[in-house]
């Protein structure tokens, strides 16, 4: 693999943006790159080798990936997709989702500083994720997530193989990603969201910008071999959701499969689904005890956290980006 074959500039942060960054986190470690003209932001394990190792990935068509923003209803979508195209074999679906359906850039991440003192010797190595080139050797069909925007995937992804996109309201997607980033030991557990929410809105977070990355995919969203989903949809109306998974994949389901799995995947059975929570990273440690990788699932939670000023502020924030463009969040 020829390193330089990646098409954008990667530069550290500043000084001053690490800083600032990480004075907030208190409990990281992690180091952090600028990746492109638009600036996504990603650990300093995504090295130029590694940026081209994955922008050259060789995509199969049969191949399925899920992309989304980070707490977008990735880990929903991906039972949703997996379960609709291995004939709902619900037994099978028993093992782990991340082992049915690896998450493509995982390895590029090392929490091996950030879980110091909470995982016994030894412990954390039964959880490293594949890599890249692990991805690359599984047999067809391969199932893949990411969370990396379309400009760092390969970009012949849409005229290989299908993509499912699912993007939502970026206040509650905020609000996850700050528990998120709690849960696994990543930021303080006494960090304010309203901080938070700042390094947000500013694209100063892991896989931020959000709407350059989000609305890289809606410019993409009547290719045909693309489906473009919004979280809200997917809690509103399940059933029409699989529908429309179904009929992408051109896969016959009958209204009784359909029932089977709209209460497989009920947001109160999901959570409870051991094959999907990542219960087991919290009972050894590696993530806190306290909240859940599938928390609360809830449609305008944001409200909880915003006050007027933060309210004001994100609807002008929304707006500005979206105003020269024909993008808009469902009803």
């Amino acid at each position: 693999m020829d390193e330089l074959n990646f098409p954008y500039d990667i530069t550290p942060f500043t000084e001053e943006e690490s800083e600032e960054l990480l004075n907030y986190l208190q409990s990281s470690k992690i180091v952090y790159n600028h990746i492109g003209p638009k600036a996504y932001v990603l650990p300093r394990e995504y090295n130029r080798k590694e940026a081209a190792n994955i922008y050259n990935f060789p995509v199969r068509s049969d191949d399925v990936f899920v992309v989304t923003f980070p707490k977008s209803g990735t880990t929903w979508t991906q039972e949703l997709v997996w379960l609709l195209l291995n004939d709902l074999d619900y037994e099978k679906a028993k093992k782990k989702l991340n082992d049915r359906f690896p998450f493509l850039e995982a390895s590029l991440f090392s929490f091996e500083d950030t879980f110091s003192g909470h995982v016994k010797d030894g412990e954390l190595q039964d959880f490293g994720p594949p890599t890249v080139d692990d991805i690359k050797a599984l047999p067809s069909p391969r199932f893949i997530k990411t969370h990396l925007p379309l400009s760092l995937l390969p970009p012949n992804l849409l005229e290989e193989t299908k993509v499912v996109y699912v993007t939502r309201d970026p206040r509650d997607v905020a609000v996850s990603f700050y528990h998120h980033y709690k849960l696994m030991r990543v930021m303080a557990p006494d960090r304010d969201f309203k901080t938070y929410w700042n390094f947000f809105m500013n694209g100063k977070i892991t896989f931020g910008p959000y709407f350059a990355s989000v609305l890289e995919a809606w410019e993409k969203r009547n290719h045909p071999n693309m489906l473009f989903l919004f979280y809200e949809e997917l809690s509103k109306d399940l059933p029409g959701v699989i529908r429309r998974v179904a009929n992408f994949f051109d896969k016959k389901i009958t209204e009784e499969q359909i029932e089977e799995l709209r209460e497989h995947l009920k947001f109160d059975n999901f959570k409870k689904n051991k094959s999907v929570n990542y219960q087991d990273m919290q009972d050894k440690g590696i993530f806190m005890k306290d909240g859940g990788f599938v928390r609360k699932g809830k449609v305008g939670g944001w409200r909880e956290y915003f006050d007027e000023e933060m309210t004001v502020q994100a609807e002008k924030w929304i707006n500005d980006h979206i105003k020269d463009t024909d993008f808009k969040f469902p009803e």
